[in-house]
Order: C-alpha cells, then sequence, then structure tokens
C-alpha cells in the first residue's frame, strides 16, 4: 500500500517535480524569471501542503491521547451506567 501521507511530504518529491516542471517552461521557452516565479510557488505550496499533513498528523494523535487528570476530574455519577467508558 502506497504512504501517501509520506510521499507529499518528501522534500525530494517536490524538488524534482519543481524541477521537471522548470525545465519544461525553460524548454518551451519561457523567460527566466517566470520559470524562477512558477517554481518558487510550487516549493511554497509543498512546504505548506508538508506542514498542513504535519499539524493534521500531530492534531489526531493527540485527538486520541486521553489525558488522565481530565479523565479523572469528571463526576462519572453525572451520567447513566456505572462504567466511564460508556459515555
Amino acid at each position: 500500500m502506497i504512504d501517501w501521507k509520506a510521499k507529499l511530504t518528501s522534500r525530494k518529491l517536490w524538488v524534482a517535480v519543481s524541477e521537471f516542471v522548470g525545465m519544461l517552461l525553460v524548454a518551451f521557452g519561457l523567460a527566466e524569471d517566470t520559470v524562477t516565479q512558477v517554481v518558487a510557488l510550487i516549493m511554497a505550496g509543498a512546504g505548506a501542503l508538508a506542514y498542513i499533513i504535519a499539524e493534521g498528523l500531530v492534531d489526531a494523535k493527540a485527538a486520541s491521547v486521553i489525558d488522565p487528570i481530565v479523565y479523572d476530574a469528571i463526576d462519572y455519577d453525572d451520567f447513566e451506567g456505572d462504567d466511564p467508558d460508556d459515555i
């Protein structure tokens, strides 16, 4: 199975993509300034995408962990059933 999170956050992938696109633009005769701007946009987008994915993974991991202090502070008598896991 392909690990898309790892692939999309790989700096090597985005450097390769930006270089490929940059070389295509040069081959089609676009100005050097235009090529530089396009490559910079690709790398900026890749950085933003990697940050978003990484923050999402951190948030998901944090949400899956129950803080024992908060868990113990809940008054389970306010809820139906005797088992706190029933909440």
